[in-house]
């Protein structure tokens, strides 16, 4: 196991398929150094060094340990640490892919729709209760929750691998968050709910039209099934 890799990852890789599915690890980004007092991480915070060996270690566990290969292109925040995050593992597995730099994985983006009103509200009542209000379709600054669900799911459709193999989509712990509370019907979310860092959900769709498809995933070790009609119909 990789120093500093959160260990709900070695319990959920126990759960993944064997079969050649295209599968996609939707993860927040390696450590990074640390935030300003006040706890808001800036978009210019760089990886830890610390942060670089986890990403390409982790890289290499996978494509040392799974019957998928990571020989396949990914997806990032633009923000440097998810894209160097995405670098790195690719590097630690021996491959180098196109890094497809996605806007939907940061904010504004799949989210929030009025960057300043969310910037002032995020600072007022923080990260958690932020990603609650959006989880409870309370605030005027972002996107109906089902609707930020679905943009995510599919940016997540269209970004799948050719069968047997992984991609990476690395992204924030709000979005992170936040996805995995539309997509397990949470109106509401803990810390304990909250993804570390280097940690992410193993996803995968069934062979079907978007709008007909399911979407699998696995967080924490525990399986989930998810028709995309749930987040489409009212």
């Amino acid at each position: 196991m990789p120093a500093h890799l959160p260990p709900s990852m070695m319990h959920s890789v126990k759960h993944l398929p064997n079969n050649n599915e295209r599968l996609i690890l939707f993860t927040r980004h390696s450590l990074r150094e640390r935030s300003n007092g006040q706890g808001f991480a800036s978009y210019d915070l760089p990886l830890t060094p610390q942060g670089r060996v986890l990403a390409k270690s982790w890289g290499r566990w996978l494509a040392e340990y799974l019957p998928y290969s990571l020989d396949t292109h990914s997806i990032a925040s633009p923000i440097w640490r998810c894209v160097d995050t995405a670098k790195l593992m690719q590097e630690g597995a021996g491959v180098r892919q196109p890094i497809s730099h996605e806007p939907l994985l940061v904010e504004p983006g799949s989210l929030v729709t009025d960057a300043k009103q969310a910037n002032e509200e995020f600072k007022r009542i923080g990260a958690l209760n932020f990603i609650n209000t959006f989880l409870q379709d309370t605030s005027s600054s972002t996107k109906p929750a089902k609707q930020g669900g679905l943009d995510l799911l599919s940016l997540l459709y269209q970004s799948q691998p050719e069968p047997g193999h992984l991609s990476l989509a690395v992204s924030h712990d709000t979005l992170l968050a936040a996805f995995l509370g539309v997509m397990r019907q949470h109106k509401q979310i803990t810390w304990d709910d909250w993804p570390k860092m280097m940690e992410g959900m193993f996803l995968w769709f069934d062979d079907k039209p978007f709008e007909d498809s399911t979407a699998n995933f696995i967080w924490r070790g525990e399986k989930f099934e998810v028709p995309t009609q749930r987040l489409i119909l009212p």
